[in-house]
């Protein structure tokens, strides 16, 4: 593999659950990759196929059909698991095992002798905040403390890419922030992350770039930054008196009638400031201008609620 071969490579991942009548499709013919370096959020509603998804990545169920590669390697096999760290959605670990222990296991099976173990893991656990706590046994942990064991056990080996399944489950907002900030840490040091999500402030935060996935289709890949360029909206209201001609440079853009007045909208603060110019020139009476930045979660919300409306037709 080439250091600008993709590290996850999917083309036309097919994955159905269930026989005859009960049979679902869980995936409907996806593809993506995500390349050396990069963090992408796998984003998506409860059911839309982001856990199916990193099952295939990981070799734990197998796909109807499509390929789907790790590393250059077919998903699944140990030569590519060794250099993923992962965290499942629930992790499930033994109620009598002290934090120290499990990662002594874990990373045992990662080849890490237990002399850097015992140099490690301390460093570690202060890391995820976990400062303090390696000889409680997990029955005594909450959810929240139990993601940050998850997540110390992924990345105890130092692996080159981490594939996280809904991130932040469990985790209250200071786990969050202490999160983001390992992650981002990982992210300098160039490390590839490709993980699931349901907060989308931590996608904003984190990610190079957003694939949307709903009922087992992509509908939507791209940039943080393209995607956050429809997320902002401006507006001008305008009217034109007697004689006065609307610039040619305005005549583009679709114009809404409201009575005697005219409203244009813009997701781009620079068309936007342009027309204003533009329209004030030619002798325009402006009658209000409008700015909204909207979230991502807006963005998502309308771009599902966008699909059922025409699945619904």
């Amino acid at each position: 593999m080439t250091d600008t071969a993709p590290v996850i490579s999917v083309h036309d991942l097919v994955v159905d659950y269930g026989r005859g009548k009960k049979k679902v499709r869980a995936l409907d013919g996806i593809s993506f990759k995500v390349m050396p370096g990069e963090c992408v959020g796998f984003i998506g509603a409860n059911g839309a196929g982001k856990t199916t998804t990193i099952k295939v990545l990981m070799g734990f169920i197998f796909p109807l059909k499509g390929d789907v590669q790790v590393f250059g390697e077919q998903a699944g096999t140990v030569a590519s698991r060794r250099r993923i760290g992962y965290l499942p959605e629930v992790a499930l670990y033994y109620p009598f095992m002290k934090a120290r222990e499990l990662l002594e296991i874990y990373g045992g099976l990662s080849g890490l002798s237990k002399d850097k173990l015992k140099e490690d893991i301390p460093p570690l656990l202060e890391k995820v905040g976990l400062a303090g706590k390696s000889e409680i046994l997990l029955k005594n942990y909450s959810k929240g403390m139990q993601q940050r064991l998850g997540i110390a056990q992924a990345i105890i080996a130092d692996p080159e890419a981490l594939i996280f399944d809904e991130l932040s489950t469990g985790l209250d907002p200071i786990g969050r922030f202490d999160l983001r900030s390992v992650l981002l840490n990982l992210k300098k040091r160039g490390r590839t992350i490709f993980f699931s999500s349901h907060e989308l402030t931590e996608v904003e935060a984190l990610c190079d770039r957003v694939i949307i996935i709903h009922k087992g289709r992509i509908v939507t890949e791209a940039t943080v930054g393209e995607l956050k360029k429809p997320l902002n909206l401006f507006e001008v209201i305008f009217s034109l008196p007697e004689g006065v001609v609307l610039p040619t440079s305005v005549a583009q853009y679709k114009l809404v009638e409201e009575g005697n007045q005219q409203r244009i909208e813009f997701n781009n603060v620079e068309e936007y400031s342009r027309a204003v110019s533009a329209l004030a020139s030619a002798g325009a009476v402006i009658h209000r201008t409008f700015s909204k930045t909207r979230t991502l979660e807006e963005y998502f919300i309308g771009l599902v609620e966008g699909i059922e409306g025409v699945g619904d037709k």
